[in-house]
C-alpha cells in the first residue's frame, strides 16, 4: 500500500515514505522472527489525498501496525537451561542473532500514549543462524606486505646531479623461499627499502635480489629471520575468466592500515606497461587502484591472479593487474640466469592483411590468412631466416587472422605477440610464412629487445660527457621525459622521432647527442645548437658516447670538428679546450 501510494502524493511526502518504508519492512522481519508463519491478516486501507497531511495518515499507518505486531505471541526457540538471562553482546556467539526491540518512530509529535511493546518487558530471545547461511570467508591478509622505500632519481638535463629524495610506500605478499614479491617502480632507483607485516609496527630493511623493469615486477628478500616467523606464504592461481570477481589488497594512500576493494575481471588484452614501456598482457578490473597499491596482491578463492601494478589516468574504476603467467614467467627467468633477462622477441615489424587487394597481390589462396612483414629488426636472429613481403600464416601452429590476432580461451581474441610472452630469450619457435605464393616452415630463436633509445635507465646514473663546455650524452627516454607528462608533444621533434621509430643497424649503437653548451669564451656562438645529435668526430663517424670520448682524449690534431645533424659543425681549438 505504501510503495503504491508513492506516485500518489507529492516530492515531500514521498521523501517521508523512504524512512518509513524501510521501518515497515523491518518491523514485519521483526514479526516474522517472532514466530508469525504467515503475513499479518489485518490490512491497511489508507489513501491519502492532496489535501491531507502527511503527518496524520502516517501516523495511523505505523499505530496500526504496531498494535497489529504486538498482538502477537512470539514462538521461543526451546532452551535448555530454565533459568533465562540476557547474552552480553561482547560474547555473543557467531552463530547467533540477538532480536532487537522494534519500537514505532515518531515522525510527529504524538497524540496518543505510545503502546507498550512486549520485548521492552521481556528478555530478547537468541535466533540461531540457520545452517545454509555463513559468514564471509577470511582473505589470507597476513602474507601482505607494505614496502617503504626513499627514492633518488636523477636530473638527466643536468647528469651530474641527482633529484631531491623522495619517500613512496607500496604493497608486496609472501611467496615461497622467503621471498617479497612488489612492482619494480616501487623500489626503482631506491637507497633504502623496509618493510612491514601486516598487524605490526616494525620495520625491517630489505633488499632487491632481482629486477625486471619491462614486467614491472621485483623481487625481495629480508635477511632478519625473525621477520618471516609464522608469515605464511601465498600460492598462485590461474587466469580469472571474465566477469570473474576479484579482490584486491594493499596500502593506498589516503592511510596507513592494510585496504580491501573488489571488483570483476572485465578484459584481458596486451597493454602498454607504463613503467618499462612494454606491451604484455594485463588484466583489467573494475576495482580501485591507487598510489600504494601497487604490488600488492590480486585474489581469488584464496590464491593470486595478478598483481595491482597501473590505473587509467582519467577513468573512474578502471584498474590493471600482471597476470600470473607475466609473474611465474619473471620468475622462473630469474631461477634459470640468476637475474632478468626479458621475454624473447621475434624481430619483425607487421601490418594487418585485412585489404582483400592485399591478399589477390600475395597469392592468398584457400581463405589464407596472417599479416605482412615489412620490416625485420637487422640485430634479430629473424633477419637472416625471415624476409621482407613474408606473410606470417602461424606461429608454433596458431593461425593468425588478418588483424593480426589469435585465439584466446572462449571466442577471445588477443594480439600475436602474446605468444611471445611464455617464451625465453633463444628459445626456438616454428614460423609459418607464405613467400612468393609457397607455404614454407621456418624455425628461429627469439632474441632479446635492443631498441636504438632504451626506454627506461634505472638503478644507475646516467652517463655524460663534458668537453670544452660541450655537455654530450646517449640519448634515453627519461632524457626526453624531463620535457614533462606531455613530453611527446614538447620534447625536440627529431629526439622524439629518434626514440620512437630508431632502429639499431649494429651493436652498442647509441644516438650521440650535445643536449646543451655551457656558455664561456672558448664556444661562444654554439648555444643555440642544444639537443642535436653528433654524427661525426674529425671525420669519424660516431658509434656511440664511449668511443667519442676516446676519439677526443686521443686527439693529436690543433682542431676539434664535430658534425651535428642538418650538417652543422662546432670547431674549437684543441689547445684552448685541454686549457679550459
Amino acid at each position: 500500500v505504501m510503495l503504491q501510494s508513492l506516485g500518489r502524493v507529492g516530492p515531500r511526502r514521498s521523501n517521508l515514505l523512504v524512512p518509513l518504508t524501510t521501518r515497515l519492512i523491518y518491523m514485519q522481519r521483526q514479526g516474522a522472527r517472532r514466530g508469525l508463519a504467515t503475513k499479518p491478516t489485518t490490512s491497511l486501507h489508507i489513501s491519502p489525498t492532496a489535501n491531507t497531511p502527511p503527518s496524520s495518515w502516517i501516523s495511523r499507518i505505523m499505530n496500526k501496525f504496531s498494535s497489529t505486531l504486538a498482538s502477537f505471541t512470539p514462538t521461543l526457540p526451546p532452551s535448555s537451561s530454565s533459568s533465562s538471562s540476557a547474552i552480553s553482546p561482547s560474547h555473543t556467539p557467531l552463530n547467533a542473532i540477538p532480536v532487537p526491540p522494534s519500537y514505532p518512530i515518531p515522525l510527529t509529535t504524538p497524540t496518543h500514549a505510545p503502546i507498550p511493546h512486549p520485548a521492552a518487558q521481556t528478555p530478547q530471545p537468541i535466533i540461531p543462524l540457520p545452517e545454509h547461511i555463513h559468514t564471509p570467508l577470511e582473505l589470507p591478509m597476513d602474507p601482505v606486505i607494505k614496502v617503504f622505500a626513499v627514492q633518488t632519481m636523477p636530473n638527466h638535463f643536468l647528469p651530474w646531479q641527482m633529484k631531491p629524495q623522495r619517500e613512496v610506500t607500496g604493497s608486496g605478499f609472501s611467496i615461497s623461499d622467503r621471498r617479497i614479491i612488489t612492482n619494480a617502480h616501487v623500489i626503482a632507483s631506491a637507497t633504502s627499502v623496509m618493510v612491514r607485516r601486516y598487524g605490526s609496527a616494525t620495520k625491517y630493511p630489505a633488499s632487491v635480489t632481482a629486477v625486471g623493469h619491462e614486467c614491472d615486477l621485483a623481487v625481495l628478500t629480508v635477511h632478519d629471520p625473525e621477520f618471516w616467523e609464522d608469515l605464511p606464504a601465498l600460492e598462485f592461481g590461474e587466469i580469472p575468466e571474465l566477469q570473474d570477481a576479484v579482490t584486491v589488497v594493499g596500502y593506498p594512500t589516503g592511510g596507513d592500515n592494510i585496504s580491501v576493494t573488489g571488483g570483476v575481471v572485465s578484459r584481458i588484452e596486451l597493454q602498454q606497461y607504463a613503467h618499462g614501456d612494454a606491451s604484455l598482457p594485463a588484466i583489467q578490473i573494475d576495482a580501485a587502484i591507487n598510489p600504494g597499491n601497487s604490488g600488492g596482491p590480486v585474489l581469488m578463492d584464496g590464491k593470486v591472479v595478478g598483481v595491482a601494478f597501473q590505473h587509467l589516468m582519467g577513468a573512474e574504476a578502471m584498474g590493471f593487474i600482471i597476470p600470473v603467467p607475466i609473474i611465474r614467467h619473471f620468475l622462473e627467468d630469474v631461477r634459470r640466469h640468476g637475474k632478468y633477462t626479458g621475454f624473447g622477441h621475434l624481430g619483425t615489424y607487421c601490418q594487418p592483411m585485412e585489404a582483400p587487394s592485399l591478399h589477390r597481390f600475395f597469392n592468398m589462396q584457400n581463405k589464407k590468412t596472417g599479416v605482412l612483414v615489412y620490416r625485420i629488426y637487422p640485430l634479430s636472429n629473424a633477419n637472416s631466416i625471415i624476409q621482407k613481403d613474408d606473410v606470417l600464416l602461424a606461429i608454433d601452429g596458431v593461425e593468425i587472422a588478418n588483424d593480426g590476432t589469435v585465439a584466446f580461451r572462449k571466442r577471445e581474441r588477443i594480439f600475436f605477440n602474446y605468444l611471445f610472452t611464455n617464451k625465453f630469450v633463444g628459445d626456438e619457435i616454428k614460423v609459418t610464412l607464405l613467400r612468393a605464393g609457397e607455404v614454407v616452415d621456418v624455425h628461429v630463436r627469439l632474441s632479446a629487445s635492443r631498441p636504438l633509445v632504451p626506454a627506461h635507465q634505472y638503478d644507475r646514473a646516467p652517463s655524460y660527457f663534458v668537453h670544452a663546455g660541450l655537455v654530450f650524452l646517449p640519448l634515453i627516454q627519461p632524457y626526453l621525459h624531463e620535457y614533462g607528462e606531455d613530453w611527446f608533444n614538447t620534447a625536440p621533434r627529431k629526439l622524439v622521432h629518434k626514440a620512437i621509430y630508431g632502429i639499431p643497424s649494429q651493436e652498442n649503437k647509441q644516438v650521440v647527442i650535445l643536449s646543451h653548451v655551457l656558455l664561456d669564451q672558448i664556444n661562444y656562438g654554439y648555444q643555440q645548437l642544444a639537443n642535436m645529435q653528433v654524427k661525426a668526430f674529425n671525420g669519424t663517424r660516431i658509434v656511440n658516447l664511449q668511443q667519442l670520448v676516446q676519439l677526443v682524449e686521443s686527439n693529436t690534431s690543433k682542431q676539434l670538428r664535430f658534425d651535428l645533424d642538418e650538417d652543422l659543425v662546432i670547431i674549437i681549438d684543441a689547445e684552448e679546450a685541454r686549457q679550459a
